[in-house]
């Protein structure tokens, strides 16, 4: 049977077919590629692994679906590095599983959100955003002073991290808890916060 342009538009199943095996072979060969790049799979300089604080901070970060309004990825256009600072990098997210690029932006981008605020004004801001912004319509946050921060599985979550080529060591593992003693989810948060973009600051 000749594969011919009518023979194809008249059968279904065989365009199916060949659509995906045409999608198939275009993605690999953009994408494989990606991933023998050092700019894409090695840290920049500076970065750092998450503390057990931090990594906390970015679990909640997750539950509480503030990815779902903010992104964490100045785009390389003029406009975007003049508001939020040096475009972001693959560099930067090496340790990030999964990143947190996102795409929405009913808030502002939080990449270079680290330093730029206090502790007090994160604090303030979550606990009630309209006594910071008033235009904000971000939902408040205030339970997260009164919840304890989880350490029960942060161990486990460095050693499943570090499996994963995340550079904790065993003296990481034995600190992870008591870093986590007394602290608060709004304290791991607003220490995830505080972190986010640094590691380019650092490096200049």
């Amino acid at each position: 049977m000749k594969l011919t342009h009518d023979l194809i538009e008249r059968n279904q199943a065989l365009m199916i077919a060949l659509v995906i095996a045409v999608v198939s072979v275009g993605g690999l060969v953009e994408i494989v590629p990606l991933s023998f790049q050092k700019s894409v799979t090695e840290p920049v300089a500076g970065l750092k692994p998450y503390t057990p604080l931090q990594l906390t901070g970015r679990d909640i970060y997750v539950r509480e679906g503030c990815y779902n309004c903010h992104s964490q990825m100045v785009r390389p256009f003029r406009a975007e590095v003049e508001r939020y600072g040096p475009y972001s990098v693959a560099g930067e997210f090496v340790y990030d599983r999964p990143f947190q690029w996102g795409s929405k932006r009913t808030g502002p981008d939080l990449h270079r959100v680290g330093g730029r605020y206090s502790d007090d004004w994160h604090r303030i801001h979550l606990t009630n955003p309209r006594d910071v912004v008033p235009e904000s319509n971000m939902p408040a946050y205030p339970w997260l002073l009164k919840s304890a921060a989880n350490a029960a599985d942060i161990e486990a979550k460095l050693r499943a991290l570090r499996a994963l080529g995340v550079p904790y060591t065993d003296e990481d593992m034995k600190k992870a808890k008591e870093e986590l003693k007394g602290k608060t989810e709004m304290d791991a948060l607003i220490a995830y916060l505080q972190n986010l973009g640094t590691a380019v600051k650092r490096s200049r």
